[in-house]
């Protein structure tokens, strides 16, 4: 699209001079002789960037700055003026001028300036737009799901994403803790600045301190240059911090200094710097337990949870896994590009019937994955991993039976202890191994 310029200058001979060069340079380019005639103007038409002298007959050059950005806080002007004083530079720029240019007007300089600043308006429109799209990305609407817990916990996120607590998120791997984590800054008054999410299982403890606070210039073997931290990255904004429950003893104590100080110092430096960072946190470990026996610190439990976030596992909202199936199939088959628009009712009473141990994230690439392998428009049994299917029709086979959960237990780990390991077994019973392993025990079902 051709970037369109108004040229505001009095001297006839300049206007026409410059008006030449911009529509050399491709630009659509209109002139004025005076502010009054450029307001008329602009209340008709949008223009990319306006240049406009300082000395005007009537109005001034400086009052149709503000005038103009009145009307338009974002729109770029450039100022010319005969006078290369500090105290005009000063007046201009304070008005809101991107630039000023002192005649006589070297052709050469106001281009290189025009595109400059072209280019940084396009930038930020660019940022302006990607912004609104993850805004939208992470609205209420995108959280699905219908049962009674989802709208609750949608009602809660609402009430904590203006505050300037801290919040705890608990709830097992897959149910969506990032997705939450996001809603709340991106619905918060922090939606401008950095939502910076970090993973504490999944980066060495050796390498995690100077990736959350940085380093300076020899801190280290290594340290060849500075480098600022995940934290002050984050200046301004939020930081999510996964899996906090891996956090170390002695990173959980350094945690502790930054949420009371707010500060932090580099690795090797003398300095600290101040931070004003909004921590939300998540786990999918028994945190209270960990409290309880010394392996996470009370006094750092206390400072993060002061708001706190229960995600129900899937099995436990089956109301919404048909809700979520059908919103995976329209996304997947979209992206692939398949027309795959139905889930057969079998396949709906097998999934509906699925203990979840991976919760939502599970249920996502199992969909993924059916609408990859089916050769037709539907999703059925037979495009599902066959170890679910069996799971499935067991459970159904047990609420048949109107067995006892002990006794559903004890006939799960005789039929499937062939299929599984133990981790998976336990998982797939929602019980821990130590508990299987007593079970087994109780039962005297020795491990094969």
């Amino acid at each position: 699209m051709t970037e369109k310029l108004l040229i505001i200058e009095d001297e006839e001979t300049l206007r026409e001079s410059l008006k030449r060069v911009f529509l050399r340079e491709q630009y659509e380019t209109d002139v004025a002789e005076s502010a009054e005639t450029a307001l008329n103007m602009i209340d008709g038409r949008i223009y990319d960037l306006i240049i406009t002298d300082i000395i005007l007959p009537g109005i001034s050059g400086i009052e149709f700055l503000k005038k103009c950005r009145e009307q338009n806080p974002e729109q770029v002007v450039i100022i010319i003026t005969a006078y290369a004083s500090l105290e005009t530079a000063v007046e201009a720029l304070r008005a809101g001028a991107y630039d000023y240019i002192v005649k006589p007007i070297i052709h050469e300089e106001i281009k290189r300036i025009v595109r400059n600043a072209l280019r940084e308006r396009a930038l930020r429109a660019e940022n302006t737009i990607l912004k609104k799209q993850i805004e939208e990305r992470y609205d209420f609407d995108k959280i699905i799901g219908e049962s009674r817990v989802v709208t609750d916990l949608i009602g809660e996120v609402k009430r904590v994403a203006d505050a300037k607590s801290n919040v705890l998120i608990l709830g097992e791997t897959g149910t969506g803790k990032e997705l939450f984590a996001r809603a709340i800054h991106f619905n918060g008054s922090r939606r401008n600045n950095p939502f910076v999410p970090i993973n504490c299982s999944a980066i060495p403890e050796n390498l995690l301190e100077s990736e959350l606070f940085g380093y300076v210039k020899g801190a280290f073997t290594g340290a060849v240059n500075s480098k600022r931290g995940l934290f002050e990255e984050a200046d301004g904004g939020t930081v999510f911090l996964d899996e906090i429950g891996d956090l170390s003893l002695s990173l959980q104590a350094k945690l502790l200094r930054v949420i009371d100080d707010h500060e932090i110092r580099p690795l090797g430096g003398v300095q600290t710097r101040k931070v004003d960072i909004r921590f939300i946190t998540a786990t999918n470990k028994e945190i209270n337990k960990a409290v309880r026996d010394g392996s996470f610190r009370e006094d750092l439990f206390f400072r993060i949870n002061v708001m706190t976030l229960v995600l129900p596992p899937l099995r436990e909202r089956k109301e919404d896994i048909i809700i979520l199936a059908k919103h995976f199939l329209e996304r997947y088959a979209a992206e692939i590009g398949k027309n795959v628009k139905f889930i057969d009712d079998t396949t709906y009473k097998v999934l509906t019937a699925y203990y979840w141990p991976g919760n939502v994230r599970e249920l996502q690439n199992i969909i993924e994955r059916a609408v990859l392998i089916t050769d037709n428009n539907t999703v059925f049994p037979e495009h599902l991993p066959e170890g679910m299917k069996g799971v499935s029709t067991f459970s159904s086979e047990s609420i048949e039976k109107i067995l006892s959960i002990e006794d559903y237990t004890k006939e799960f780990i005789l039929r499937y202890q062939h299929s599984y390991g133990e981790q998976k077994l336990s998982g797939l019973l929602g019980i821990t191994r130590k508990s299987l392993w007593e079970k087994r025990k109780k039962w005297g079902i020795s491990r094969r």
